[in-house]
């Protein structure tokens, strides 16, 4: 795994906890998430993560729900 991918690994895995702590309340978050976990499983984790990829990270991370 290159050090790009282990550096997209982890903000996915940060989206994670996001989600475990605040649970499932938010559907458009957990499904943008979810798009991007499937998109990961497909994608070569031997090089650079693709533009489809980082789009739909950067999407998740916008949907982040904000702390009230």
């Amino acid at each position: 795994m290159n050090d790009d991918f282990k550096e997209f690994k982890g903000r996915i895995r940060r989206l994670d906890a996001i989600l475990v702590e605040r649970g499932l309340s938010d559907a458009e978050f957990a499904q943008a998430l979810s798009k991007v976990r499937r998109a990961e499983k497909r994608g070569d984790r031997s090089r650079e993560p693709t533009v489809e990829l980082r789009t739909l990270l950067e999407r998740a991370e916008g949907l982040v729900p904000k702390v009230a």
